[in-house]
């Protein structure tokens, strides 16, 4: 995937948002449609400061490392108004860490891009892609139909990788640095994903940002199956 292009960067000013929640998550068996599997998704806020390394948050346990975590997708964030906008929806209590993310921020900013940088004290993080849906979340919030509705909500938050390692507390502000708009949206990929036939233009984008590897790969696959088949 591509490099990001410092010279293109605009720091963004402080803006209120903050990290709401640090949320761990602890190994639980648990039934994923026909099959028993351990996961990490039942996550509950952290006390006191966080460390979060290269490899995720210090303390939280990924238990399906095949498709969850590594180092590009090392943190998840989701946002308190996209999980009141679900409250809403389920009509149910959806607490802090409920969709497995680590970091519970207050608000998105606009156009939430990959390779979009997030500071915090001496953290830094790079979007990387969006959290598409799985079994687990199913799962997690009781309804094996829920991947559906998530995917069709189109609020799957983000992750990103650890551009610099640091230790971090709830409450602490935020400072968002854009990507070049030339990067495709978080919103977009998610779109990019589902989409069928996919967007070319969009894809090329895709690749010359810097994308989550397993991301970066499924998205060069589709578009060398496209130009074969033409």
């Amino acid at each position: 995937s591509g490099q990001t292009p410092g010279a293109n960067r605009r720091k963004m000013t402080p803006i209120d948002i903050l990290i709401t929640s640090i949320n761990l998550g602890r190994l639980k068996t648990i039934e994923a449609g026909d099959r028993i599997t351990k996961t990490g998704i039942f996550k509950e806020p952290a006390t006191g400061p966080v460390e979060i390394t290269a490899q995720g948050v210090a303390g939280d346990v990924i238990a399906d490392k095949e498709h969850h975590g590594g180092f590009d997708q090392a943190v998840y964030l989701y946002s308190s108004g996209d999980a009141d906008w679900w409250a809403h929806k389920l009509q149910r209590d959806v607490p802090p860490g409920f969709f497995g993310e680590n970091l519970t921020l207050s608000r998105w900013w606009p156009n939430v891009r990959i390779g979009d940088r997030l500071e915090a004290g001496p953290l830094r993080l790079e979007i990387t892609f969006p959290r598409i849906p799985c079994s687990k979340l199913a799962a997690r919030v009781g309804d094996l139909g829920f991947v559906k509705s998530f995917a069709a909500a189109r609020k799957p938050g983000a992750y990103a990788r650890v551009l610099t390692p640091g230790s971090i507390r709830a409450g602490q502000a935020i400072v968002i640095t854009p990507a070049p708009d030339a990067f495709p949206t978080v919103e977009a990929m998610f779109d990019l994903w589902y989409a069928k036939p996919r967007d070319h233009e969009l894809m090329r984008q895709a690749l010359a940002a810097p994308l989550a590897q397993r991301a970066g790969a499924a998205v060069q696959r589709w578009l060398q199956e496209d130009q074969e088949s033409q």
